[in-house]
């Protein structure tokens, strides 16, 4: 059922030889992979189909004396197993005449040429540095100069023309309407602290609401300022109303919303410090 052949047994070392499994069936045939010892596969071929035989040829070699044996190969033919015989071969080294050999003197060591891996890391090394040197010359002139040429002046506004800006910008932000009291609160006597705070030099943002209306009572007896007692009790009725919206969680309706915004406007308008007056004294010629 199974067979297997060598056209020789006699081989040199490097010669190369064939070895033909042969099956007689085409059906249902497992031809297992050639596994050998001291013998080694150079090809092999795709099974043949040979007058209802299979075949399947290798090209073998060995590179070692001695002899080899080729063991038996296990083929399954419609689920049963055939074994073929064992093949034996013998590898004969190739005799060498020594005194018809030339003789050349012994070479000396030669080194290998170098290829990228023998550089990449003083490449890496390199790229490192130039990374750093980069970055030091962006960060402290580049940036720098960048900075010093593209910095924007800006204009500041007098106190006035500032809060009546940002009053504006509040009302185009719609928080009340949106439900956002605090933070409408918040914003609106920030900006009336604001502009106290830069039209008197006094540290209104910083103090509490009784701090801000005492300071203000005294600037008023001392005649530093110029505003009407009107002006005062509507900036303590905006005040006092704020902090019960952001500590007492107040809501407000909304005509007592947008009067509190008329009184911030009217308080920016009328509160103004009180202009200095310098006198020249001549003298009067008799």
């Amino acid at each position: 059922m199974v067979e297997a052949k060598i056209d020789t047994t006699n081989i040199r070392i490097g010669e190369q030889f064939n070895l033909k499994i042969s099956v007689d069936e085409t059906q249902n045939v497992i031809i297992p992979k050639l596994i050998l010892k001291g013998l080694e596969i150079v090809d092999s071929t795709q099974v043949d189909t040979i007058k209802n035989s299979l075949i399947q040829k290798y090209i073998l070699t060995g590179f070692d004396s001695g002899a080899f044996y080729i063991p038996q190969q296990q083929i399954f033919v419609k689920n049963q197993a055939y074994l073929t015989d064992s093949l034996l071969v013998n590898v004969a080294t190739v005799a060498v005449d020594t005194t018809k050999v030339k003789k050349f003197p012994i070479k000396t060591i030669k080194s290998e040429p170098y290829t990228f891996d023998d550089y990449k890391i003083y490449i890496y090394i390199a790229l490192a540095i130039l990374a750093i040197i980069a970055f030091w010359i962006y960060w402290f002139v580049i940036r720098k100069r960048k900075e010093e040429v593209e910095a924007p002046t800006y204009r500041t506004l007098p106190p006035y023309e500032e809060a009546i800006i940002r009053l504006n910008e509040l009302d185009e932000k719609l928080l009340w309407q949106n439900n956002k009291i605090k933070e409408y609160y918040s914003e609106l006597t920030e900006i009336v602290r604001g502009y106290i705070e830069r039209e008197l030099n006094v540290p209104a943002l910083e103090n509490t609401t009784d701090n801000i209306l005492e300071m203000l009572r005294d600037f008023k007896h001392a005649e530093t300022i110029t505003t009407s007692q009107e002006t005062l009790d509507r900036l303590k009725s905006l005040l006092r109303e704020a902090d019960l919206v952001k500590f007492a969680k107040s809501k407000p309706m909304a005509i007592e919303i947008e009067d509190d915004r008329k009184d911030a406007e009217h308080i920016i308008g009328n509160l103004k410090p009180k202009p200095i007056i310098e006198e020249k004294e001549e003298d009067e010629l008799e």
